[in-house]
């Protein structure tokens, strides 16, 4: 393969300024992310008292020193169902991918110090997304949970609580029941209050770890259950810890306090099979990219709607910045690809453009021969979509368009996609974006996804407009003209501000959004993980594992 060829100028003013936006943004991701954890923070005197670890603590014992962790959907609800102030971003959970006794795990950890961890709608987005996640790769699930139930105040209106969240929460214990059929373990740690539904969530589990003193596992708590039956009892005696673990036998493991609980899951994990990558064999032996990753950061202009290069970013991405280009010459605003990334072989399908006819056949025939040769791809968003006109049309547009859609839904090996910039229209969905399912998906900090761009949309309305009065035969009124201007506005910022990747992050769009400069070890950490899946180890039943 040919070393890519690069033709950015480091030292020029465009990038520097495009290194200072991309800086400036993956800055003010740090900041919201800091200000949960300021959140949790102010609730450590209170959890000290109780002898309780700070939720990140938690999760800090739970996870292998060092190893690394891949947060997913960390904006999940910004500034959404009740959030002013970004404080309960990330659906009161704290969701991803980490390693315990060297295997790799899905993690789960409820944020009881935001709000009492209580649920929302992000909430149940995240577990949803979570047990899709856990299907796909078999990787046992680890919950370390706290929650309050269900936020009825500040979740939305009460109708979206019945219609959505509360289905939703039946779908999340349904398909715990049928990961426990599946051979994928659920071991959840009960660090408090487990209610109503929430006591479904633990006792759903595979394995569970009681801690002394502190969980509490009932349908009803004691108000409840006076105010229903008139029967009075303590929070101990109607589901303490020592009850469940001693009498009922809902948990199998008693804990002193929250690092006991955890290092008795950690223990349970270590009598699982052993860690799936030790199975696993690289296609070849990794390379450093020949351009440095730092200049990732300056490689997308800050304007849109200038053109750039994706053969720059894949540059700084694949093992030695080489890259066997498929069809150079045909098609070329899609730009198609054969690479390795740390080692493992992959495709890669970006854009230059709007995907024409013949760049739609291209991508169409190289997936296929993907598919074939059983090679994960790499989709890298930079579209406005698919090319419209009286030409694009006779040339077929929609026919191949359709082929390379079709294409990608049904694409059977590993597909991972990054929305680097512009992500607009059916292009966004033939780009494999969340819809067609990806197993993964991120977002840079200059991602745009929307049905088209804001300037687009205002000038569309404005021309629809336009044509009525050329209809009639009547020349628009200056004040009808006036308004247009004034809405045509109001249009462009409204769309260009839904766009934007923080938006589109916090409506889970993605899996999360990335500094550009970790893209290489994100894909890397993702192609494992998905090739790790066979070798898990674990074995379906028929009904899941049920308690005596």
């Amino acid at each position: 393969m040919k070393v890519i060829q690069s033709n950015i100028d480091t030292n020029s003013k465009d990038f520097a300024a495009n290194v200072e936006y991309m800086t400036e943004y993956v800055a003010k991701i740090r900041h919201i992310e800091n200000q949960i954890r300021l959140g949790e923070e102010r609730y450590r005197e209170r959890a000290t008292k109780k002898g309780k670890l700070l939720p990140r603590e938690r999760l800090a014992h739970l996870l292998d020193p060092g190893a690394p962790f891949l947060e997913i959907n960390s904006f999940a609800g910004y500034m959404m169902m009740g959030d002013t102030d970004g404080t309960t971003c990330g659906g009161n959970l704290i969701m991803g991918i980490g390693f315990v006794k060297g295997r790799r795990v899905l993690v789960m950890v409820w944020n009881y110090a935001i709000k009492g961890g209580t649920i929302n709608g992000a909430t149940n987005r995240k577990h949803l997304r979570l047990q899709k996640i856990a299907f796909q790769t078999r990787l046992p699930v680890i919950s370390l949970s706290e929650s309050g139930g269900g936020n009825l105040a500040g979740g939305g209106a009460p109708d979206q609580w019945i219609a959505y969240d509360f289905i939703s929460g039946g779908r999340i214990y349904g398909q715990q029941a049928q990961l426990s059929a599946a051979g994928i373990p659920q071991i959840t740690v009960a660090h408090g209050n487990a209610t109503a539904g929430g006591a479904y969530q633990v006792a759903l589990s595979d394995h569970i770890v009681l801690v002394r003193e502190q969980s509490h596992i009932f349908l009803a708590g004691p108000p409840l259950l006076k105010a229903a039956t008139g029967e009075e009892a303590d929070h101990e005696t109607l589901g303490g810890a020592q009850m469940h673990a001693t009498v009922s036998g809902t948990g199998e493991y008693l804990a002193e306090n929250d690092a006991d609980g955890i290092r008795i899951a950690r223990d349970i994990v270590d009598q699982l099979p052993v860690s799936a990558s030790d199975a696993l064999v690289r296609d070849k032996e990794p390379e450093e990219p020949y351009y440095p990753r730092q200049e990732l950061m300056g490689i997308v202009p800050t304007d849109k709607r200038v053109p750039y290069d994706m053969k720059e970013i894949i540059a700084r991405i694949v093992d030695g910045s080489r890259f066997l280009e498929f069809k150079p010459d045909f098609g070329a605003e899609t730009v198609c690809g054969y690479c390795h990334i740390d080692g493992w072989r992959c495709g890669i399908i970006t854009n230059n453009g709007p995907i024409t006819p013949q760049g739609a056949t291209k991508a169409t025939h190289f997936l296929q021969l993907c598919d074939q040769s059983d090679t994960p791809m790499l989709f890298l968003h930079n579209t406005t979509g698919f090319l419209v006109g009286v030409e694009a049309e006779r040339d077929g547009q929609v026919k191949h368009g359709s082929k390379m859609i079709q294409a990608v839904a049904n694409f059977r090996p590993p597909k991972l996609t990054i929305v680097v910039g512009n992500s607009y229209g059916a292009g966004n969905y033939a780009m494999c974006s969340h819809s067609l399912m990806p197993a993964f998906c991120f977002s840079w900090p200059t991602a745009r996804t929307a049905v088209m761009g804001g300037a687009q949309a205002a000038r569309m309305l404005s021309i629809v407009t336009e044509d009525r009065y050329l209809a009639k035969g009547e020349e628009m009124p200056a004040e009808v003209k006036e308004g247009l201007a004034q809405q045509s506005e109001m249009i462009e910022a409204g769309m260009e501000a839904a766009s934007e990747a923080i938006y589109t992050s916090a409506r889970m769009l993605d899996d999360g959004l990335i500094d550009p400069r970790d893209t290489r070890h994100v894909v890397s950490f993702c192609l494992a993980t998905i090739y790790e899946t066979p070798h898990r180890g674990t074995q379906p039943n028929t009904f899941g594992v049920l308690r005596p």
